[in-house]
């Protein structure tokens, strides 16, 4: 028996969109509208590269030198992003994930994984993931303390918005007030500065050109929040909606820049260290949010 790279692989269909997701991460391997891609995809026989289509449990985007201090002891993470001493993107981006519902519904699926404690992180949580196709394709995501003592913890997502031709030539369009600044060498946080005025002023939308974004943006409404990269030729657009009080935006120059990373994030970098927007588990406790990619 042989075993492909993502893993098991779930295929979902509703109208015009289908979408793979797959127990490794229990990622979204692509997502489809009418055959052509909503979110840039991966092949059934090659790993998740670049972030395409994982979940990032319990923490999004990068702690620096993997350290923090919780409940008045210090943690040292895994260095996972060695080449800049940061641990990036969580816990569960390689763990296998199981599918928890009854397979009934060929527009939904609800995966799961039991994240135990290890160094680094000694905390014990189960995450859900619920995925359904209707006008788009929604995302909600839970995590549960079930372990005896709090736990820090964040979310995020790395879906890639495409419309089939490189960002340069499409139109982005987003709102928010405040983008991070970071350090050009490791990427860590340097300080939050306006949006109006600088060079991610996207309200009205306009062409990315040849803009270089690898950045968090807060500010985002305080509710539900829109990207939308639109194709100016033919009108074609994909967006993603989430209802998270930060997101990352990344032009992809690892992908050739085919695509926009759209990241919703439950709080910003480094804010295992931080403290700022981190969610704490109580024993007991759950967390969750959501979004949401359409055509």
């Amino acid at each position: 028996m042989s075993v492909l790279p993502s893993g098991e692989q779930w295929v979902l269909r509703a109208g015009d969109y289908a979408a793979t997701v797959v127990s490794v991460g229990g990622g979204l391997r692509e997502l489809t509208y009418d055959g052509r891609p909503v979110l840039l995809g991966y092949a059934e026989d090659e790993p998740a590269h670049a972030g395409m289509g994982q979940h990032l449990f319990p923490w999004p985007n990068r702690v620096t030198d993997g350290k923090y201090t919780f409940a008045g002891t210090e943690q040292q993470l895994a260095l996972t992003e060695p080449d800049r001493r940061n641990a990036i993107h969580g816990l569960t981006r390689w763990a296998n994930w199981l599918r928890v519902d009854d397979g009934s519904d060929p527009a939904a699926l609800v995966i799961g994984h039991r994240l135990h404690g290890r160094p680094g992180y000694p905390h014990q949580l189960d995450f859900r993931l619920d995925y359904r196709l209707a006008d788009g394709l929604s995302v909600t995501a839970t995590a549960t303390n079930i372990g005896r003592t709090d736990a820090p913890y964040g979310y995020g997502a790395h879906p890639y918005l495409t419309v089939g031709r490189p960002i340069d030539e499409c139109v982005l369009e987003f709102g928010a007030t405040e983008w991070l600044e970071v350090s050009p060498e490791r990427l860590t946080p340097v300080g939050l500065r306006p949006v109006d005025g600088s060079p991610y002023e996207f309200r009205a939308g306009r062409p990315v050109g040849s803009l270089q974004i690898d950045n968090a943006f807060t500010g985002l409404g305080g509710g539900s929040w829109s990207v939308s990269l639109t194709d100016p030729a033919t009108g074609t657009r994909s967006v993603l909606t989430s209802d998270t009080p930060w997101m990352q935006l990344y032009t992809g120059e690892a992908l050739g820049r085919t695509a926009l990373a759209v990241e919703p994030m439950t709080c910003p970098p480094d804010a295992f260290a931080s403290g700022q927007d981190l969610v704490v588990l109580k024993p007991g406790e759950s967390h969750t949010t959501s979004f949401a990619v359409s055509a």
